[in-house]
């Protein structure tokens, strides 16, 4: 998927349509251009996502390596498309999902901890995490620091643990 590698701006309905071995007609009649098309991608990337992170119930290491294992694969990706999101309102809508989904995934895999809160105060909690385990985080630590994976890991482990901390009395 050139959605992966390039930037949006730079994927052309002439190369989608070659790589397909379709016209760009076709590929115009299938997805109604270029957006329509972004649209499906971005369905099949969501589905790989939440298969790749899945849902461990409070297993701070399975959260973790899930959540790299999709940065590694797609963070690249994701980070070029929040880059150019406010001009794009099929993107933006793809990010906003994203962003709801990543929030979904960190209060159902940390309700254990969670649980136990005031209603009032576990907004900021879950946002705390969410900060945490975030994709700009995970570029901080993989691009531009150069952190190893197993490095990045750990720091945001610590992040996660500092945050749960927090809540025990």
């Amino acid at each position: 998927m050139r959605l992966m590698n390039q930037w949006f701006d730079e994927i052309t309905l002439e190369n989608i349509a070659k790589d397909a071995g379709v016209t760009v007609q076709t590929v115009i009649r299938r997805f109604r251009g270029k957006e329509g098309l972004l649209c499906e991608a971005v369905k099949i990337l969501a589905a790989q996502i939440n298969a790749q992170r899945g849902r461990p119930s409070g297993d701070l290491a399975a959260l973790v390596d899930g959540l790299y294992a999709d940065y590694e694969r797609t963070g690249d990706a994701l980070i070029r498309l929040l880059a150019i999101e406010s001009r794009y309102p099929a993107i933006k809508r793809f990010t906003d999902v994203g962003r709801r989904e990543h929030r979904q995934w960190i209060s159902d895999t940390m309700a254990g901890p969670l649980r136990n809160l005031e209603t009032a105060v576990r907004p900021s909690v879950v946002d705390a995490l969410v900060i945490a385990t975030d994709v700009y985080a995970w570029k901080l630590l993989r691009r531009d620091m150069g952190r190893s994976i197993p490095a990045a890991k750990k720091t945001t482990k610590s992040l996660v643990r500092a945050v749960i901390a927090k809540l025990e009395p």
